[in-house]
């Protein structure tokens, strides 16, 4: 774990999600909002902190491809795509029959990353899970880069949010379909 990374902090936010929370973190462009995907109730809280449906579906993070077992079935090619991951690209691939819809927003397809950010993969590994994954911000507003930005837009509505700076993507990742490569979201 890199010196900048408190273990406290850390330890902190991954106690709160998988206790249900919800916790801000850094991560390659913007801060991110997480939260235990599988809990049904912090992704519900997610959606409503961001004023976004369901139907829009989530990204997942994960520090490696292995906390993404149980999430998505990708075929051969979609496999590849995550693989040869550029940490700054989110990959649709195919859902796992058993991914909620509360993740995928009732769609066959699941987005996920593998990311490096220090702090947020840290985060993962921690928790021992993939995290629901979404800009730190209400529906329409800018990504919030900074910690105090998230404070001040959402600070009541979130349980904790860990120090750090994001990374030097220009904004939120790129999203790209992992059969097509074709860009769903430019970055």
């Amino acid at each position: 774990m890199p010196a900048a990374i408190s273990f406290v902090h850390l330890r902190q936010a991954a106690r709160i999600i998988q206790a249900g929370g919800v916790a801000a973190y850094p991560t390659e462009g913007v801060f991110g909002l997480g939260c235990d995907p599988r809990q049904h109730s912090a992704v519900l809280r997610i959606l409503a902190i961001k004023l976004r449906a369901v139907a829009a579906g989530l990204i997942l993070i994960a520090a490696d491809r292995r906390q993404l077992d149980g999430w998505i079935d990708p075929s051969a090619e979609e496999e590849s795509a995550l693989a040869a991951t550029d940490p700054f690209v989110t990959w649709v691939v195919t859902a796992d029959p058993d991914c909620p819809e509360w993740i995928t927003g009732g769609r066959s397809t699941c987005a996920v990353r593998i990311t490096q950010h220090p702090v947020a993969a840290a985060l993962c590994r921690e928790a021992g899970l993939a995290l629901v994954s979404t800009s730190a911000n209400r529906h329409g507003q800018e990504a919030a880069k900074a910690a105090l930005t998230v404070r001040c837009r959402l600070g009541p509505a979130i349980d904790f949010i860990m120090p750090g700076k994001v990374g030097n993507a220009p904004g939120p990742s790129e999203i790209r379909n992992a059969r097509t490569g074709a860009i769903l979201r430019a970055g």
